[in-house]
């Protein structure tokens, strides 16, 4: 009794690879084959370049808004006061933040005091937002004291201001300029309240890598900020920081209970949770659309695939006359569709990955070609793009294309098996 051969033996790949390296003249590869090549080489490539932009724009604009922001904000509900106007300073601002800072969870809590003013210099003026701070809760903020863009002393914090690059950009003003900040909430007189002027000395240009942070954000030592606020005594919020700052459910309860009465809290993701779904929501989007694009690169190995047969059809009839079963008919036209998969894919993963990892000089090229411009902070709120490689996402292109080259593969195979060799041999 003859032994049936296992799945894919070695005769299967060596007439697989006859019929994939045969010119055109012999009925070998087709012109289809080389486009469904092309054709999923590309859609991987889009695949995983779009996956690690993805990513990249996610992290970095996390990581920016993680390290200039308050993970969680604290602030008052409010009380009426004797003119019966609600006030949402606090009191007890240091006895809370201490309370705050002893929860499991809290990296530090700080008080702030917050205001917007108009800053000028010279002839130049922009409205910012005034952030009360002091110098050691300043100094713990990683996008304020790391920036790899900031130039001045921080340690000087307290004898000026400092003021983010946009600010700086938009006055003109660097470091040891004397710039005014001028409050419509003054100095309170007989006759009413009258605008505070005061002058201080840029110390500090800071570059948090978000737009709208450097360009509308302006620090000053918490004292100094009562001051100017007319907020002798408290403050208006308590910033804190948390060790695990996507995971705020564990640690939102102990703080506001922490934080005592009429006290309420806001997280970062309140503040940018919409822009976050959004941006999920387009990723979902995007990859179903590249999807499509390679299964429609896949369909093209039908086609190839089909033409292949047609071209083979005397061979196949001859194979299986001499003894070859449908199952190795099958296996040897699977693995030339297969092949083209597997060559179109892993080109595409090269090229994904090369587009990931160079993705800088890449962008440079582009916008010098363009004649510069290409990417506006303004509009998209990071100065670049940015891109992460992350293995998970480049096995899920790898699995999808593999998957459905595969999948398209099988039929045309199957019709190759089911091929009656005295109809594949009546003419020849």
């Amino acid at each position: 009794m003859a032994r049936t051969p296992p799945p894919f033996t070695a005769f299967e790949w060596k007439i697989a690879w006859r019929y994939l390296r045969a010119r055109r003249a012999e009925g070998g590869v087709s012109v289809m084959t080389w486009i469904s090549l092309i054709g999923i080489t590309l859609a991987v490539f889009a695949l995983i370049a779009t996956l690690a932009v993805r990513s990249g724009f996610r992290s970095e604009f996390v990581g920016t808004i993680l390290g200039a922001n308050a993970h969680v904000t604290v602030y008052s509900a409010g009380e009426l006061d004797a003119q019966g106007q609600v006030d949402r300073t606090i009191v007890d601002f240091d006895a809370m933040a201490e309370r705050i800072a002893r929860v499991p969870g809290v990296q530090r809590a700080a008080p702030l005091v917050k205001g917007q003013v108009l800053i000028t210099n010279r002839d130049r003026s922009s409205g910012v937002e005034v952030f009360g701070i002091r110098p050691d809760d300043l100094y713990s903020l990683p996008g304020i004291a790391e920036s790899d863009q900031a130039y001045g002393d921080l340690s000087r914090f307290e004898e000026g201001i400092a003021i983010g690059s946009g600010v700086a950009r938009a006055i003109g003003a660097t470091v040891g300029d004397r710039v005014k900040l001028t409050s419509p909430n003054g100095v309170k007189t007989a006759f009413g309240t009258s605008p505070r002027v005061n002058a201080y000395e840029v110390v500090y240009v800071f570059s948090a890598g978000r737009y709208d942070i450097d360009r509308t954000r302006v620090y000053m030592p918490f004292s100094e900020a009562q001051s100017f606020f007319n907020r002798e005594g408290v403050a208006d919020e308590i910033e804190v920081m948390v060790d695990r700052p996507e995971d705020l459910n564990p640690v939102l309860i102990p703080i506001l209970e922490a934080a005592g009465e009429r006290s309420q809290i806001w997280t970062w993701q309140d503040a940018s949770g919409g822009f976050l779904r959004a941006l999920e929501v387009e990723d979902n989007v995007m990859f179903i659309i590249l999807s499509i694009l390679v299964l429609i690169a896949a369909m093209n190995i039908v086609s190839g695939l089909i033409m292949l047969v047609k071209n083979k059809g005397r061979d196949i009839g001859i194979l299986r006359t001499i003894g070859l079963s449908e199952g190795s008919i099958l296996r040897v036209f699977f693995i030339c569709g297969a092949f083209t998969g597997i060559i179109g894919t892993a080109m595409g993963v090269i090229l994904g990955c090369l587009f990931a990892l160079y993705i800088d000089p890449i962008f440079s090229f582009v916008n010098y070609v363009m004649g510069g411009g290409v990417w506006d902070p303004a509009i998209r709120g990071i100065y670049a793009l940015p891109a992460e490689l992350h293995l998970s996402d480049v096995l899920k292109a790898v699995g999808l294309s593999l998957g459905l080259s595969f999948f398209v593969t099988y039929f045309p195979a199957r019709r190759a098996a089911r091929l009656n060799p005295v109809e594949a041999l009546r003419y020849e």
